[in-house]
């Protein structure tokens, strides 16, 4: 259920980032509802994905600036590119956070003698 949402919420954010920069939305806070819904994505964002992910939030802002040059549609391209950094950004948060934790659950545990620290467990 969980990845489900986090698909969903990835899904909306890139969504809006499209749509944000081409429509104005007035009244709304697109880049904190842009890093909430990353946020949400991240949680369950596989770890294979996280280095893509942080690659991509370094990219973007230098694709966005490449594409600024484009006549007629370049400044509402450069938008486009920030708002999905500002998802992408949240999203690698999150990851990294979860990263973090559970390598420091498995230190604990491997402290406390809880468990092992290789994840695998000992048979007598």
């Amino acid at each position: 259920m969980l990845t489900k949402i986090g698909g969903l919420a990835r899904s909306l954010y890139i969504l809006v980032a499209v749509i944000a920069g081409f429509v104005p939305m007035a009244g709304m806070n697109v880049a904190l509802i842009l890093v909430v819904l990353g946020l949400i994505s991240g949680i369950t964002m596989p770890r294979e994905r996280l280095v893509l992910t942080l690659v991509a939030v370094v990219a973007l802002p230098l694709i966005g600036t490449a594409m600024a040059v484009i006549p007629a549609i370049g400044a509402q391209l450069g938008a486009v590119m920030a708002n999905l950094q500002l998802g992408a950004a949240g999203a690698a948060a999150a990851a990294m956070a979860v990263l973090l934790y559970e390598l420091t659950m498995q230190g604990v545990m491997g402290l406390a003698g809880g468990g092992s620290a290789s994840g695998s467990k000992v048979t007598a």
